[in-house]
């Protein structure tokens, strides 16, 4: 899976597993994996972890969607750059992920990342698809 992609998957289930019974086994996992990728973080992660568990937990009991969606966003930046620093990080993190997913009931699951692109052309249509950033060679012109 392309690395920002599942930064941004990443990052909301993370968020989600907060809420569950998954949730201690997680947090040990992502710290694990920050310890072997930037150690000297991994201490200051495990704090934040449990920081936004209580922070998630509030806001989800008040409704406070803005509140969670600010969460994920951080999250979401953190293993971005986590990722980007050890690019082999990103087989363990789905690993991880998917272990805790399985955990669960199927009820209480967070959403695994897909990308699904469906297109339909006809006679001299083009169709230009992207999971992400696209760009098509052209520079642009001011007409």
């Amino acid at each position: 899976m392309d690395a920002e992609i599942l930064a941004q998957s990443a990052g909301t289930t993370v968020v989600a597993l907060m809420a569950t019974d998954a949730w201690q086994r997680t947090r040990e996992g992502v710290v694990a994996l920050w310890h072997r990728v930037r150690p000297v973080q991994a201490e200051e992660v495990d704090t934040a972890l449990g920081e936004t568990r209580e922070e998630i937990l509030t806001a989800r009991q008040s409704g406070d969607a803005d509140s969670v969606h600010d969460l994920e966003r951080d999250w979401r930046r953190r293993l971005r750059r986590l990722l980007a620093a050890d690019p082999e990080a990103a087989r363990e993190l789905e690993e991880l992920l998917a272990e805790a997913r399985a955990s669960l009931p199927p009820e209480e699951r967070p959403p695994a990342a897909s990308v699904r692109l469906e297109a339909h052309a006809s006679g001299n249509a083009r169709v230009y698809q992207a999971g992400r950033d696209q760009y098509n060679g052209r520079a642009s012109r001011d007409d």
